[in-house]
């Protein structure tokens, strides 16, 4: 159980979609074939989705999220950010992430920059309880959490994988959240699980079988263990409702108690069985599946920032985030009230 000081919470949120969105149709006049199967109601690729483009940064896709929302907020970044985390599923350099570069373009200087590689899909509310607890620790000001997808135009759209079922779903996006010690919404706890013995069993692979940075013609794809399938569905399934279950165990509420749910996006199956198992009925459980495709780790502040855009989050709602990484190795859930 994380304790969190008592007023941490998420003062503003922002997001960037780059580009113009991308829709099925130009998959289908490019050469995609839907079996009967890929277009029914729960397999159907997303009706839209964004692509990075060749030379798009992911510091850059933070900046463009970031900057609005401090100026909504009124708030200077150079004086106010103490602390930086970011989160990039395919990070622009081998051995540095992108919190450097993102504190430059802000004009930011914070105490501590993190630059988390692991959490996955999870890695929202993973970064709201280590902000929180650096917050707590260090008495930061403020911190500034960024996660970035950037797979689907980099790697995805490439002509080898393009059509393949897990790159026609996917979508790039950057989502972003400001934390104070001060936010009128409350941060009331964080619950996350490691399954380490999944970890191998999803990965960047290739046609010829050669680590991705050695030199080769075959072309980059992320690839699951297709031994594994039935065991890296059925824990997908079963993980997100459980740590739901934990969480509000943990701090006093019960599932029906949820007014918003906010999980990460993976596929319209996933978003189904897991409001299936918590009892919790579809307008509650947000959608943004078709509006983006799969967004990895930014699909959650993506669709926090769209509901409180929309007026989806009203003054007083509990608000629960989760979701899973990679086959599985991590997931998280945190519990907001706003």
């Amino acid at each position: 159980m994380t304790v969190l000081p008592s007023a941490v919470g998420i003062a503003g949120t922002g997001s960037h979609l780059p580009h113009e969105p991308i829709g099925v149709e130009t998959y289908l006049a490019a050469g995609l074939e839907l079996s009967p199967m890929d277009n029914g109601p729960l397999l159907r690729p997303p009706r839209w989705r964004h692509h990075v483009k060749p030379g798009d940064r992911a510091a850059e896709l933070i900046e463009r999220a970031a900057l609005p929302m401090f100026e909504r907020l009124g708030v200077d970044p150079a004086a106010e950010v103490d602390l930086l985390l970011t989160n990039v599923l395919l990070p622009d350099d081998l051995f540095t992430g992108c919190g450097a570069d993102t504190a430059d373009r802000l004009g930011i200087a914070p105490e501590s920059i993190i630059d988390l590689h692991n959490g996955g899909c999870a890695s929202f509310p993973y970064m709201l309880k280590i902000a929180a607890g650096l917050m707590a620790a260090h008495g930061a000001r403020g911190a500034l959490i960024a996660n970035v997808q950037n797979t689907a135009g980099q790697i995805f759209a490439q002509p080898g994988n393009r059509f393949k079922q897990h790159s026609v779903v996917a979508g790039d996006g950057c989502g972003v959240a400001y934390l104070t010690a001060d936010a009128s919404s409350r941060l009331l706890g964080v619950r996350t699980r490691n399954t380490p013995a999944t970890a191998r069993d999803v990965g960047m692979a290739t046609e010829d079988g050669r680590h991705y940075w050695e030199s080769g013609s075959g072309v980059l794809d992320v690839q699951f263990d297709a031994a594994k399938t039935k065991e890296t569905l059925d824990l997908g399934n079963r993980i997100v409702p459980e740590l739901v279950r934990e969480l509000a165990q943990e701090h006093g509420f019960a599932v029906e108690d949820i007014d918003v749910l906010i999980t990460n996006q993976p596929n319209r199956i996933f978003l189904r069985n897991w409001r299936t198992a918590l009892g919790i009925p579809p307008e509650r459980h947000l959608d943004t599946y078709d509006l983006y495709g799969n967004l990895y780790g930014a699909a959650a502040p993506v669709t926090l920032h769209r509901a409180l855009t929309d007026g989806r989050i009203e003054p007083g709602d509990l608000v629960v985030t989760a979701g899973f990484a990679h086959a599985g190795d991590f997931a998280a859930a945190a519990a907001l009230r706003f």
